[in-house]
């Protein structure tokens, strides 16, 4: 009973000071879904070697999509003519980020893991992608008509009524109001299940691994960051919840970097993504994918903990400071608020795993994506061809 309420108040603790940023998180990820159109998105994405790498990874950050949520996107890209440098930036940068994570990696991390985390991810993102197109050279085809769907309600095609024309239709706290409803619906529905599953594999190893353990084998140096990727790779983890959890490891004495490591690896890469992979990008570009992405998040790692040291600065002593900013009261409202969010797709999630056994990539409600086409995409069905077909 001692251990339970040990793994449960260390868990309790992480999601108070996680919450408000969480919120916040998923509020700019809602009016990114209203305000940033996919169609302008894909349409710069298809020229240039380098450009429309640069673009992707860019653009790719502040996304709000897991590994598996990300494909589906991906693919659309791909068919509106992205090359194959472009898709493999954005499909690297936006698992590895994501507004709602920056902001928890500022809630529970420090400033310096908040700045590197988003850095790390564009910069092994676009390395990807240029390599990709500097190997194969992206071949200029025709793309596809974009998805022009109104992203308030879906109220029209687009087809019929140009962009332009079409902003008149929504005032502006109609589009708020949009993103508010997506954020705390669709995005939570996504994310709510994966980040409680984060939030308590941190309270279990903050209860009940010892420091001297974690310190001895994942203290720093490369051997430490070689094993978080052996751990990272395989796995499926979004961003958000991966952040308890490397905010668990650096308080029990692992790396910082070593956590970097963990936090881009395990976001980007899953055995299920990786098999989608070889059908959207083919053998190649998912080798170079997974290659490169390994490479550049050790070096990362590396380069992280020679910050820490060079500063003299404790990554333990300053891990999740940021979060005593907001008052106490404030945060213990928001990890409440969490929790009654997340009763109704923690349910459905648990309801789907009894009924169908469960997944890698679980299918959500986002507009312009079809569950066959997805659940095609997963289980490798379409071979070399595209397997998704809209926006995400």
């Amino acid at each position: 009973m001692n251990v339970l309420y040990a793994i449960l108040s260390e868990s309790w603790r992480l999601l108070v000071d996680a919450s408000v940023y969480m919120l916040f998180g998923m509020l700019m990820g809602g009016m990114l879904k209203v305000f940033l159109n996919p169609a302008a998105v894909s349409k710069h994405l298809g020229q240039g070697r380098f450009s429309s790498v640069f673009k992707a990874a860019f653009l790719g950050v502040p996304v709000p999509l897991c590994s598996c949520g990300v494909l589906p996107a991906a693919a659309s890209l791909k068919r509106q003519g992205a090359n194959k440098g472009a898709v493999t930036a954005f499909l690297i940068s936006t698992p590895e980020s994501g507004v709602d994570s920056i902001a928890t990696s500022y809630a529970l991390l420090d400033p310096i893991m908040t700045v590197a985390r988003p850095v790390a991810a564009f910069v092994t993102a676009a390395c990807a992608g240029i390599l990709e197109n500097l190997i194969e050279s992206p071949k200029h085809t025709v793309a596809d008509k974009p998805d022009l769907t109104c992203p308030v309600d879906g109220c029209c095609s687009g087809v019929e009524c140009p962009p332009e024309e079409h902003n008149r239709h929504h005032s502006f706290p109609e589009k708020i109001a949009a993103g508010i409803g997506f954020a705390f619906g669709d995005l939570w529905n996504d994310l709510a299940g994966w980040f409680l599953v984060g939030i308590l594999l941190a309270g279990i190893i903050g209860a009940l691994i010892p420091i001297d353990v974690l310190t001895h084998y994942l203290g720093g140096g490369l051997p430490a960051m070689l094993l978080m990727l052996a751990m990272g790779i395989p796995i499926y983890i979004c961003a958000t919840a991966s952040t308890p959890i490397a905010a668990a490891l650096i308080l029990k004495g692992v790396s910082p970097g070593a956590a970097l490591v963990f936090l881009l690896a395990g976001p980007a890469t899953n055995v299920t993504s990786l098999t989608v992979l070889m059908g959207v990008l083919g053998k190649r570009a998912t080798a170079i994918y997974l290659i490169t992405l390994s490479v550049l998040a050790v070096a990362c790692g590396l380069a992280v903990d020679q910050v820490y040291l060079s500063f003299g600065l404790s990554a333990q002593a300053v891990v999740g400071k940021a979060a005593e900013i907001v008052p106490e009261w404030a945060r213990t409202l928001g990890a409440v608020v969490l929790l009654g969010l997340s009763v109704k797709p923690v349910f459905r999630k648990l309801k789907n795993l009894l009924t169908h056994g469960g997944h890698g990539c679980q299918h959500s409600d986002h507009p312009g994506v079809h569950s066959e086409d997805l659940d095609a995409c997963v289980e490798g069905r379409e071979g070399g061809s595209i397997c998704a077909s809209g926006p995400t």
